[in-house]
């Protein structure tokens, strides 16, 4: 990975900080369950994962997702140290749970995506909003 700027770094903390990590990451979450639907094998405990409707609206979900962005929030914190700061998480998700890293390709597009419905700097705008 390649190295970041201080204005790099000014600009991602800046974005990041306008992200509503509760409500986004329930989102994206629930989005790649829903999109990519093999990738709810890796989330058997989770109870009802029948339908888009039940899945947007798994408590699971949505605990599961904000920890997910949470943890990105602390990587944008450590832009330095990206390796060490996901070192725990990748060994937990390769060698404890066996998740394909392909499975991670996948995440960033549907974060892409979604990103803008739960950040603040799009609010006036309408992006990301089911009117869009």
């Amino acid at each position: 990975m390649g190295h970041f700027t201080e204005e790099d770094k000014a600009t991602i903390t800046s974005l990041w900080g306008k992200v509503n990590v509760e409500d986004a990451g329930g989102e994206t979450l629930g989005r790649l369950l829903v999109v990519y639907p093999w990738t709810q094998r890796f989330f058997d405990s989770f109870g009802n994962l029948s339908s888009a409707s039940a899945i947007m609206g798994n408590p699971k979900v949505k605990a599961h997702g904000k920890k997910v962005l949470t943890s990105l929030g602390d990587a944008i914190k450590n832009l330095d140290d990206l390796k060490g700061t996901f070192a725990q998480l990748s060994e937990l998700h390769c060698d404890k749970l066996h998740v394909d890293p392909e499975n991670f390709r996948v995440s960033p597009g549907v974060s892409a995506l979604n990103l803008p419905a739960g950040c603040e700097l799009f609010e006036d705008t309408g992006v990301g909003s089911e009117e869009t």
